[in-house]
């Protein structure tokens, strides 16, 4: 995400917040990459 979105790795920290706040993602406190997607993947954009 970092690399893809040219921004900084807190910035990226925030982006996960937010996504999980408004209930897009969900992850497993402790675990790392373990970022699961709630929405289906044809909801999604597609990213260029």
């Amino acid at each position: 995400m970092q690399q893809y979105f040219r921004v900084s790795p807190p910035s990226v920290h925030q982006m996960i917040l937010t996504l999980e706040g408004n209930g897009l993602i969900e992850r497993t406190p402790g675990q790392a990459r373990s970022i699961r997607l709630l929405i289906p993947r044809e909801d999604l954009p597609d990213l260029v």
